[in-house]
């Protein structure tokens, strides 16, 4: 089912957010506490994605082997500072490509994603939302994985200027119609702020006056991270957090940030 964090705040090594804490991504990746029947370990491919500087776009480390056989990747998280972080660790769902551009995160421009869960019935159940976006954009997915595909959903509303927040909710619920049973834990930043939803998976979210971090599960304490309730969104910047409840499947999807609780 795989595991994801993002992070934004004061500058730290990617090394302090994925390798060092008592339960970050690397103990995840092989000793995960919540897979909701998703598997045992995460262990087919994982990717890292940060930010060089101020304004620069997103760069990303991505590979089809587990996190903890990656010594170059050690190396480079250690050596490597960010004030945004977004990762994941992958369990890919039975059929689908093990490849490195199939791992998390999938980027464009500031924007970084990553998908934890899988969508039921595919790839038959996502024939309508599938439909809906430009021939180019099906043509040329990372890979034929659901998690690319939602990517690509949430990546031509952003392009059409949706509010990041209204972009995932739309997805998320749009989603969960056409294929019942999914588990849609989205989770998007930009390099300043995380806007993340949990839809039958485990989310939890600790925030600071400087720093934010969202994660599958907490990295260390966890009295120190607050859960976030099944089916809502979260955003999340520096000092503030909200979650709003995200509408039931045959309802309509958030319009605009006015309804989603974005700040």
């Amino acid at each position: 089912m795989c595991r994801h964090l993002a992070y934004v705040g004061p500058s730290v090594t990617l090394s302090s957010l994925l390798i060092e804490p008592a339960h970050g991504l690397l103990v995840q990746s092989y000793a995960p506490s919540d897979m909701r029947g998703g598997g045992t370990v995460n262990a087919d491919g994982f990717g890292a994605g940060w930010y060089p500087g101020p304004g620069d776009e997103a760069v990303r480390y991505r590979s089809a082997s587990p996190i903890w056989a990656d010594a170059s990747f050690a190396a480079v998280a250690g050596a490597t500072r960010s004030t945004a972080v977004l990762a994941a660790v992958r369990s890919a769902t039975v059929g689908m490509a093990v490849t490195a551009p199939a791992a998390a995160p999938f980027a464009e421009g500031r924007w970084l994603f990553s998908h934890n869960g899988v969508v039921r019935g595919w790839p038959d159940s996502m024939a309508g939302p599938a439909g809906e976006l430009p021939v180019t954009d099906l043509l040329t997915l990372d890979a034929p994985t659901d998690a690319a595909l939602l990517w690509a959903l949430v990546r031509d509303r952003l392009r059409r200027g949706a509010d990041p927040a209204a972009a995932l909710g739309e997805v998320v619920v749009a989603v969960a119609a056409a294929a019942p049973g999914s588990r849609l834990n989205l989770l998007l930043t930009d390099g300043t702020g995380i806007w993340a939803t949990a839809w039958d998976h485990a989310l939890s979210v600790r925030t600071t006056d400087d720093a934010a971090l969202v994660a599958s599960e907490p990295l260390d304490d966890p009295d120190s991270w607050t859960p976030v309730p099944d089916r809502h969104l979260v955003v999340a910047h520096p000092g503030r957090c909200r979650t709003t409840p995200l509408p039931a499947p045959d309802r309509p999807a958030p319009a605009g940030p006015s309804t989603t609780g974005a700040p």
